[in-house]
């Protein structure tokens, strides 16, 4: 399924929602992807993407800003404390923050580095025992407790259960950021963007829908 087809798709979704078009931005997931293939969607004038892990953004996205300057790259992957002045320096936004230590880690660095960071936060909807994001009990306390670190909180994020309708997970989280107050909904990805965009997401996730099946061998 090809880039285009996907834009196509996400216009009429919002179409459908009676939502301005244009207001769902597309996040091309190129984690695991061979660079050719990244390239090509760069060629193909794309111009954000999403990287699960520090490590492999740092070695292929400073290489293609030299080429695509005006290229945005965001973590949507889990970001470790240890990693987080790479990652401030490397993303223009993390879709991860998902608990209180590593609040404080982004607030100082952001800080030091002095560079304007988009911030998600991430929301357990699902309760599920192996994934991180705050409970949704504690998602207002964590969002105060991040605002007044004066970190910008753009949005939320939500990864919901892959057994349970995923809308479910996406009207739970907009209503938790109506709430606060914020505006920014990173949801949906290749199997369910389009109910995504009906509920409300500034962002969708799309990797194989674009770029094909990942070779995790």
């Amino acid at each position: 399924m090809a880039l285009q087809e996907i834009i196509t798709r996400i216009t009429k979704a919002e179409k459908l929602a009676n939502r301005p078009v244009g207001s769902t931005k597309l996040i091309a997931v190129s984690k695991v992807q061979p660079n050719a293939r990244v390239h090509e969607v760069l060629q193909q004038g794309h111009r954000l993407f999403g990287e699960n892990k520090v490590q492999e953004a740092q070695g292929k996205w400073p290489k293609f800003r030299t080429e695509f300057p005006d290229a945005k790259v965001h973590l949507i992957g889990p970001l470790q404390t240890n990693k987080v002045k790479a990652a401030v320096a490397l993303f223009d936004a993390i879709h991860s923050v998902d608990r209180i230590k590593l609040a404080r880690k982004l607030a100082s660095e952001i800080q030091a580095q002095g560079k304007p960071l988009e911030l998600f936060i991430q929301i357990n909807t699902g309760e599920e025992p192996q994934k991180a994001g705050a409970l949704p009990a504690q998602a207002d306390d964590f969002i105060a407790e991040c605002r007044a670190m004066d970190l910008k909180v753009s949005g939320l994020m939500v990864i919901p259960p892959v057994s349970e309708e995923p809308s479910l997970h996406f009207a739970l989280l907009a209503k938790i950021a109506a709430r606060n107050g914020i505006t920014g909904l990173s949801m949906g990805m290749s199997s369910d963007f389009e109910r995504a965009v009906a509920l409300g997401a500034t962002h969708v996730r799309v990797g194989s829908a674009i770029f094909g099946a990942r070779d995790y061998t």
